[in-house]
């Protein structure tokens, strides 16, 4: 499975690929350099999770969506995932408490967020990387506004969102108890089960009620998450 379900590969635009390198790496690595410039602490043992999640999905959901091949999504979310790792090193990170755990919890995460770019990809040809930038720049700013201002948002907004579940798991993996917390393992079978019903539905357009099976998943996949993390 190496394209788009029944969907030619997209060339992509010039601005569709630096928009992906800006969201995927330059932002992040730029966020992690002030945090470690302002704060004793390293920045990935206290803000780890909520990059990485925001750089996977950066550079896996634009890049998918670009390219219109869901591997070259998820191969450039991991290679983008592996500079912000040895960037952080770099400012002052010890290695991962449990490296295979955050290897698993990067993979799962760039598939899930690979399979979105996928489906726009599918389902709105070289525009789809419009879509994937707006959820892109949405869901992030959710998660750099909870990180930023704690309780400032309701839980349950939280938990709604993919990308607060692959920084849950890979914060568990560069920090916690690896994925093996009961918090981790809900958020990398929700990803996982997400991707899966994105996939369904980009394999099965232009039909649209596999939309119900996957809206359906990701509310169920959020309340597990939900009753895992409380």
């Amino acid at each position: 499975m190496t394209s788009v379900p029944n969907g030619p590969a997209l060339a992509g635009s010039p601005a569709a690929w630096v928009t992906a390198a800006v969201a995927g790496i330059a932002a992040p690595a730029a966020a992690m350099v002030v945090l470690a410039a302002g704060n004793d602490s390293a920045p990935m043992a206290v803000f780890g999770g909520p990059l990485l999640a925001v750089g996977l999905m950066g550079t896996g959901m634009i890049a998918a969506s670009a390219a219109g091949r869901l591997w070259i999504g998820v191969g450039l979310s991991l290679i983008a995932g592996a500079c912000l790792v040895l960037l952080a090193h770099a400012l002052g990170m010890a290695l991962p408490l449990h490296p295979l755990s955050v290897a698993l919890a990067m993979l799962v995460a760039s598939l899930s967020f690979a399979a979105r770019g996928a489906l726009f990809a599918r389902s709105a040809a070289d525009k789809g990387w419009w879509i994937a930038v707006f959820v892109v720049g949405g869901e992030a700013a959710i998660l750099a506004t909870a990180v930023a201002l704690p309780k400032s948002l309701p839980a349950w907004l939280l938990t709604l969102l993919p990308a607060q579940w692959a920084s849950m798991a890979i914060q568990s993996a560069l920090t916690g108890a690896g994925t093996g917390a009961r918090g981790a393992i809900a958020a990398l079978l929700a990803l996982a089960g997400t991707a899966a019903t994105t996939l369904l539905v980009a394999r099965l357009w232009p039909r649209r009620w596999p939309y119900l099976i996957m809206f359906t998943a990701w509310l169920a996949l959020s309340a597990l998450v939900w009753h895992q993390s409380a």
